[in-house]
């Protein structure tokens, strides 16, 4: 279940980011709203899978998959630039979340 948790609160910080960036410096009340119960809300879900799974590794899950969600979001809604560099920089965080998660194969705790 703790593993549900951290998913859930991955995608609500992928919504909050971009809400973020929606806000427009928070001159966009609505989008700023969003913001900041999209970020209470993925840190609620967070706390709850780190009951379960060590913070190291929860952080590492959430921050990479999270940063990979948010490039990949802002480059299909925001029309925002991929350079081929960024293209190998996530699939070098795709691949170091993979690696984490082997190594830490039932050590949950």
């Amino acid at each position: 279940m703790s593993y549900i948790y951290l998913v859930v609160a991955i995608i609500i910080e992928i919504g909050a980011t971009s809400s973020l960036k929606a806000s427009d410096g928070f001159t966009n009340w609505l989008f700023t709203l969003l913001s900041l119960i999209g970020y209470g809300v993925s840190f609620y879900f967070l706390s709850m899978a780190l009951r379960e799974i060590s913070v190291g590794i929860a952080y590492a899950i959430w921050s990479g998959i999270g940063t990979v969600g948010i490039c990949l979001f802002a480059w299909l809604v925001y029309k925002q630039n991929l350079s081929f560099i960024s293209v190998v920089g996530i699939v070098f965080i795709v691949t170091g979340v993979i690696i984490v998660n082997f190594g830490n194969m039932g050590n949950h705790t």
